[in-house]
């Protein structure tokens, strides 16, 4: 059953995939992104002659967002799945990070989700039904050097998704994370970096360790075919398309062995999670309302 979907940051990466492979399959789809009349004019051209509806959309903007969904729901006759797609890298040294570089990450990966979630989730309340995928990452279940403030959202995108899954299950809304590893596509070369560098020198020869270890994963990426962007977007579909009520919560998709050790540690936690809450009797908030 063709899927009205309503998917942010679509002008590059996984989300650009994802919109042209749900198109392939005969959905319907929102692409939203910002300046599309500037320097996404013309991705925002490709997707829409590819069938999509184009609308502007920055997730850190409240206005920017209400009006969005509401014209998204509008230009869609209605919404079944929203994919919080949007997101911002870092690299570099955590200590070099400020107050300010955390805020402006957290207003994308985080305070946009929030965003997003409060303009649909009551469309969905409306309707007894819906989906919101959130896209985190492997490194929002473990830390690697190096990309703490961006591992620090992804963590607490991981904690809203396990929030609005129980609050919601009653409403007939489904909740997913999807949990990529690293791929090569433009989210790699558009980073944020600290902005004081001030401390550098009080580093030494450890200051080249970041950009080597960067370069190093780049090459094992880019040598490995199995870790192809479009398999995210694949993964993205199979979870819209799987019948209501028996979607995972999570889905990893990685192909060079992270990917494996982490289902280990989402099973357990799952186990861990349905125990607690069996213990506190809460546990039927675990399944969605059919």
């Amino acid at each position: 059953m063709a899927q009205k979907v309503l998917i942010t940051g679509a002008s590059s990466g996984f989300g650009k995939l994802t919109v042209k492979t749900l198109l392939e399959k005969g959905h319907q789809v929102a692409a939203t992104m910002r300046n599309i009349g500037g320097k996404n004019k013309d991705v925002a051209a490709e997707l829409g002659n590819a069938g999509a509806k184009i609308i502007e959309l920055d997730v850190t903007d409240e206005q920017s967002v209400i009006s969005g969904v509401d014209k998204a729901i509008a230009e869609l006759g209605g919404l079944d799945v929203l994919m919080n797609n949007a997101g911002t890298g870092t690299l570099g040294m955590q200590e070099f990070f400020t107050t300010e570089d955390y805020k402006k990450l957290f207003d994308v990966n985080l305070f946009g989700v929030q965003r997003m979630n409060r303009a649909a989730i009551p469309y969905f309340r409306k309707q007894n039904k819906g989906l919101i995928i959130y896209t985190t990452s492997l490194l929002g279940r473990i830390a690697m050097p190096f990309y703490g403030p961006y591992q620090s959202s992804k963590w607490a995108l991981e904690s809203m998704a396990e929030n609005y899954r129980v609050e919601l299950s009653t409403f007939g809304i489904e909740n997913c994370i999807i949990e990529p590893g690293g791929y090569p596509t433009e989210f790699m070369d558009n980073l944020l970096k600290p902005s004081d560098s001030s401390r550098a020198d009080s580093y030494g020869d450890f200051m080249q360790f970041p950009v080597n270890m960067f370069s190093a994963f780049e090459k094992v990426l880019k040598e490995n075919p199995q870790q192809n962007p479009q398999r995210v977007a694949d993964a993205a579909a199979e979870l819209i398309e799987k019948p209501f009520g028996e979607k995972p919560f999570r889905t990893t998709v990685d192909f060079i062995g992270m990917g494996d050790a982490i289902n280990k540690y989402n099973e357990h936690l799952d186990q861990l999670t349905t125990a607690l809450y069996t213990n506190f009797g809460i546990n039927g908030l675990l399944s969605v309302k059919k």
